[in-house]
């Protein structure tokens, strides 16, 4: 019995639930819509939920089964369940394998008649996958591809629903998620130092003043392309006849303190991980609140 105990509680921390936080990207083209209270696509967004989780989960079981023995070297994921032998290899991989399986069984279901959420989420898995096996360490390329999965979740979220979003929309995703990426990376070589490679072996190729210069030119694309997006009057944009336009247009002060406030905790070496920042930046999380109740009043008031 305990050591059942163990092997479930082993797999659950495989599975990383924490990190699920990420799939929430997939509400905002329909909450940006309007479309969040309608009953259908609540439902979808929660089917695109729910297919991202259970794609993360069996992607993780894939990476960590593909580096257990590098992890086994590692002061800190020498403790993870397949590096530490507490999830034995052969199942990893048959609940990696079931959990995709029903990832995309779901995508195929919930993506309507034009099955796109199907699509997006084979995109996600493919580029994963090429991440684990190859792509993470090509320096900046590693950027893109780990920016695209959030990308793709707000993208999902979309065409789950068969939302048409505007360009400025899909653009201010794609830079806040590579402003993302390049602030982890930022931290983790802030934080190791001499260290960061043996933790990410691609950090070696990056230094403090290309991470820094990348950072300031993302984050004033966030800034721009969001600015763009609130003040969008057409049919699509968030400034349109069917919002409280001056609502709308205030969101554009916390996002930008938001990042004013994320690059002053990265120059110190803080905020390696995005869902760390979730859970605990009591700042960040009063921005958060703050521009959801601008964004919600000016949507839907």
């Amino acid at each position: 019995m305990q050591h059942s105990r163990k092997l479930l509680a082993g797999l659950i921390s495989a599975l990383r639930p924490r990190q699920w936080v990420k799939n929430g990207l997939v509400i905002i083209a329909p909450a940006a819509a309007g479309q969040i209270t309608n009953a259908a696509t609540l439902r979808h967004t929660g089917g695109a939920f729910l297919a991202f989780s259970l794609a993360a989960s069996g992607l993780y079981l894939i990476n960590d089964a593909k580096d257990r023995v590098a992890d086994r070297l590692h002061p800190t994921k020498k403790f993870r369940a397949i590096a530490s032998g507490v999830l034995p290899l052969p199942l990893a991989l048959v609940a990696a394998a079931l959990l995709l399986l029903g990832a995309m069984t779901t995508a195929w279901f919930v993506g309507g008649s034009a099955h796109g959420l199907f699509y997006v989420l084979a995109t996600y898995v493919t580029l994963t996958l090429a991440y684990s096996i190859a792509l993470k360490r090509q320096p900046v390329i590693e950027f893109a591809v780990v920016a695209s999965g959030f990308f793709l979740r707000a993208l999902g979220g979309a065409v789950a629903s068969d939302l048409y979003v505007s360009s400025w929309f899909l653009a201010v995703t794609a830079f806040a998620a590579l402003f993302l990426v390049i602030g982890k990376r930022t931290a983790e070589l802030k934080e190791l130092g001499g260290n960061a490679a043996a933790h990410r072996a691609v950090l070696a190729a990056y230094t403090p003043e290309f991470l820094r210069s990348a950072l300031t030119l993302v984050a004033s694309a966030v800034v721009t392309t969001y600015c763009l997006w609130a003040f969008d009057v057409s049919a699509t944009g968030l400034s349109n006849i069917h919002h409280r336009v001056v609502l709308i247009r205030l969101t554009a002060v916390p996002v930008v303190i938001a990042i004013l406030h994320i690059l002053r905790r990265l120059e110190r070496g803080d905020g390696g991980a995005p869902e760390d920042l979730v859970y605990s930046d009591h700042t960040l999380q009063a921005l958060g609140l703050l521009w959801a109740a601008l964004f919600v009043l000016g949507v839907h008031a």
